[in-house]
């Protein structure tokens, strides 16, 4: 039986990247992936595609509303989806192939098929036409989430659809009707919106986004209402059937009980992800989910049982691809016998629609609840010269800050290149950066980033320039 310092069970963000940081610190490594592709849900059936249906439906709803005040005039515009998706699908086959180019690179073993405990030190791994075990002193659990939904709703992967199966659509639906006003449903609801279809969105909680500054929140609303999206909030879906080629989704006001039904061709459920554990064989390890499928870890994630870690979706925490990078990278330091660092609270989120949103650290009722003195101030994008050449003029920046010390506390935008400008944010609170070092940086002008420093100003004694 092959023996390894270290088993790393799934190849999604959190899996192969801890597995190219063990080998960096010298440590024999073998990566247990069960599918064809590595790269996980990530690289296959979410971020990565996602984005590329977002960057060309942009594109489109672009040249078909915007292009004309740049001065650049079109006619018989139309829309290739199936030659969308063979771009969406070929972005994904070059970045799965840098995986695997950084595996041999990196000299990790790459073993296919599902991974099981045997013990907490022995992994059985089944593949397609044969089984064999291996041993590790340490072993990872990256196995990632897959689409969950609600009671009275079932995937039948034609008409009623998770995120997987709408990001190979082969028509645009005319009406699409989205149960989950969270992130994966307003993406892929916006992708959609663009090219055309009419999306409801139904939602359990009174806002979308949820988790988001309520501002936030807000905004983005009313942004994606000028796309043509509909939302009914406070909603309790109870089922959704299909009927010649159609799909009806019924669902029951909160706040009344007043029944809604919703006819659609196409209904996409994006009520969140569960843990993928299955097939582990946990028990055999000596581990066991809690409640609601998640490996319980301490702040080093770090099992019940020693040498068995696990990261990513299958434990506490956002379920971001970027979250599960830094603990994959955290746990091959600490089984190295580093002291790594990572603060989950500066873990940013990120919405890709258009405007972006990006949010780190507390929000503002968050503080309230911990009735923390804070002191705000906001920057709208209608104010910046670079947004109104660019013509994003909706959206804004809001700073978050110690009353009485100046530590920003939290930072959420809404606004172009959000997913992007957030990271000066997450840098500067890493750092416990006042509001006024913010502001005292010079920023290169025009920049959409320039609207930071202003709500920065903002926040300090309200001394925004340019509102």
């Amino acid at each position: 039986m092959e023996q390894f310092d270290v088993a790393i069970i799934g190849s999604g963000p959190g899996g192969y990247v801890a597995a190219i940081r063990c080998a960096q610190l010298g440590m024999k490594t073998v990566l247990i992936e069960k599918y064809a592709n590595l790269g996980g849900t990530c690289l296959n059936v979410g971020c990565i595609p996602s984005k590329a249906l977002l960057d060309s439906s942009e594109h489109y709803h672009n040249a078909q509303h915007a292009f004309a005040e740049h001065g650049i005039n079109l006619q018989a515009l139309q829309v290739d989806l199936p030659k969308m998706i063979n771009r969406k699908n070929e972005v994904v086959k070059q970045t799965v192939a840098g995986i695997d180019f950084l595996m041999k690179k990196n000299k990790i073993t790459v073993k296919r098929g599902t991974g099981a405990f045997v013990n907490a030190n022995t992994i059985q791994i089944s593949g397609e036409s044969e089984t064999e075990q291996i041993g590790a002193k340490n072993v990872i659990i990256a196995t990632g989430s897959k689409p969950s939904s609600v009671p009275g709703v079932n995937f039948d992967k034609q008409l009623v659809i998770s995120s997987t199966e709408a990001l190979n659509l082969q028509e645009i639906p005319k009406e699409m009707i989205v149960i989950g006003a969270g992130v994966i449903g307003l993406e892929l609801g916006s992708v959609y919106a663009r090219l055309g279809a009419k999306v409801s969105v139904i939602e359990y909680t009174d806002r979308v986004v949820g988790t988001s500054d309520a501002a936030i929140s807000k905004e983005l609303q009313r942004v994606l209402g000028k796309l043509g999206f509909k939302f009914y909030l406070g909603h309790k879906v109870s089922s959704a059937t299909t009927k010649d080629k159609q799909v009806v989704v019924k669902a029951t006001a909160l706040k009344d009980g007043k029944e809604l039904e919703l006819t659609g061709d196409i209904c996409l459920v994006a009520t969140g992800r569960s843990p993928y554990t299955s097939g582990l064989q946990l028990e055999n390890a000596g581990l066991k989910a809690d409640e609601r499928g998640r490996i319980p870890v301490n702040e080093h994630c770090q099992t019940s049982v020693p040498g068995i870690y696990a990261i990513g979706d299958v434990v506490r925490g956002a379920m971001l691809a970027h979250k599960a990078e830094e603990e994959g990278t955290y746990v091959a330091e600490f089984i190295a016998g580093q002291k790594p660092h990572i603060n989950h609270l500066l873990i940013p989120g990120v919405v890709y629609t258009w405007p972006e949103v990006a949010c780190v650290g507390y929000t503002e009722e968050q503080l309230k609840e911990q009735g923390r003195k804070y002191k705000a101030g906001s920057f709208p994008f209608r104010a910046s010269g670079r947004a109104r050449a660019s013509m994003d003029l909706d959206g804004f920046i809001k700073v978050l800050a110690d009353e009485q010390t100046d530590e920003i506390l939290g930072v959420h935008m809404i606004g172009p290149r959000a997913a992007d400008m957030i990271a000066e944010a997450v840098l500067a609170m890493e750092f416990k950066a006042t509001a006024e070092d913010i502001s005292r940086i010079c920023h290169a002008h025009p920049t959409f980033t320039e609207a930071f420093k202003e709500a920065a100003l903002a926040a300090t004694a309200n001394r925004a320039i340019h509102s």
